[in-house]
C-alpha cells in the first residue's frame, strides 16, 4: 500500500478507530467510519474501503462533508460466485453432512437426508449485479433453471443473460434454492425475513455470501430447525468473528464459513492496492475509481 502512494507528500500511518487528526487527508478502512469520525478528520478528502461492501461507512455524512467514499466492487467477483456455487453444491449433495458423519464413525449414504440433482434446482438470485450475474452463468452451465430479481435492472437486461426476470415474491415461491447478492442498505436490511422465507417451497436451500443483515438470521435458523428449509449455507454472520455472547450457530444441514468467499491470493493483493489507488486519485486531483457517492468538492 505504501508503494502505491510513492511520490506524494504524505506519510502513511496505521491506526485504529476512533480516528482523529487535522492533517489526515485519506483513510483506508475495513472498520466503521462514522459521522463523528469524519468530524474528527476535518481535512480528510477520501475514505476507501478494500471491499465490495461499504455499509460500514456513513456515506451520507461523508457526502455532506465533500468526502469521496470508494469501494472495490469487482476484485473478487469470480471468488464469490465460485463460493456461492460451492456452498450450493455442498447443500444439494450433502457434502459437509456426509463428511461429518464419516468422521463420527458412520458410513451411511443417507446420513445427509434427501439428496438431489443440480439439474433439478430452480435457483433464485436476489440482486443481479456483477456477482449475481456471475453466479447465474455458472448455474446455467450446470443445468439449473435461474430466475433473478433486481429492482434496479430492466427485465430485458436480466433476460439477456439467460435468467428469468421476476418479482421477489414470485422468485421465492418458485425457487428451490435462493442466494442473495445485494448491497446492505437500510432498504435491504432483512430483505428476507420470516414472511419472505415462508414463501419458499418446503425443503428449499438458502445461501448467503453477501452480508448477514440481508437475511433475518433468527428467522432463517428457525425455518431450518423446524424443517421448512432443506439446508442453509452462510459465509457471513451478524457478529464476526463469533464470540461467547454470539456463538456460531450449530444445526443439522447448516454450513458456516468464516467470511472466506472473497478470498484468493489474487484478491487479497488486489483489494488494498486498488483502494489505495483510489486514495491516490483524489490526492492528485482526479475523480477516483469506483466512487459510491457524488461530491461537489474534495474540500470539507
Amino acid at each position: 500500500m505504501r508503494a502505491d502512494l510513492d511520490g506524494l507528500d504524505v506519510v502513511v500511518e496505521t491506526a485504529s478507530p476512533p480516528w482523529s487528526g487535522e492533517d489526515v487527508v485519506g483513510l483506508l478502512s475495513f472498520e466503521p467510519v462514522t459521522a463523528d469520525d469524519l468530524a474528527s478528520l476535518p481535512s480528510v478528502r477520501v475514505v476507501a474501503t478494500p471491499s465490495v461492501g461499504f455499509d460500514h461507512v456513513d456515506v451520507t455524512a461523508a457526502t455532506a462533508r465533500g468526502v469521496w467514499v470508494c469501494n472495490v466492487p469487482d476484485y473478487c467477483v469470480d471468488e464469490l460466485a465460485d463460493h456461492t456455487i460451492a456452498l450450493l453444491l455442498a447443500l444439494a449433495r450433502g457434502v459437509v453432512e456426509l463428511d461429518r458423519s464419516v468422521r463420527d464413525g458412520g458410513w451411511d449414504h443417507r446420513a445427509a437426508g434427501r439428496l438431489g440433482r443440480l439439474a433439478d434446482v430452480r435457483l433464485g438470485i436476489v440482486g443481479f449485479g456483477r456477482i449475481g450475474r456471475a453466479v447465474a452463468g455458472r448455474a446455467l452451465a450446470l443445468g439449473m433453471v435461474v430466475a433473478a430479481f433486481d429492482p434496479l435492472l430492466a427485465p430485458d437486461v436480466i433476460a439477456a443473460t439467460g435468467a428469468r426476470p421476476t418479482s421477489l415474491e414470485e422468485l421465492l415461491r418458485s425457487s428451490t434454492a435462493v442466494t442473495v447478492h445485494a448491497p446492505l442498505t437500510p432498504d435491504t436490511n432483512h430483505l428476507l425475513g420470516a414472511a419472505e422465507l415462508a414463501l419458499l417451497p418446503m425443503g428449499a436451500y438458502v445461501v448467503n455470501v453477501a452480508r448477514a443483515g440481508l437475511v433475518d438470521s433468527e428467522a432463517l435458523l428457525a425455518a431450518l430447525a423446524d424443517g421448512r428449509l432443506g439446508g442453509v449455507a452462510v459465509d457471513v454472520l451478524d457478529v464476526e468473528p463469533p464470540d461467547a455472547a454470539a456463538p456460531a450457530p450449530k444445526l443439522a444441514r447448516l454450513v458456516v464459513n468464516p467470511h472466506a468467499g472473497w478470498y484468493s491470493e489474487e484478491a487479497e493483493e488486489a483489494a488494498p492496492r486498488r483502494a489505495t489507488e483510489a486514495v491516490r486519485d483524489v490526492l492528485e486531483g482526479r475523480v477516483p475509481a469506483n466512487p459510491v457517492n457524488e461530491v461537489a468538492s474534495n474540500v470539507p
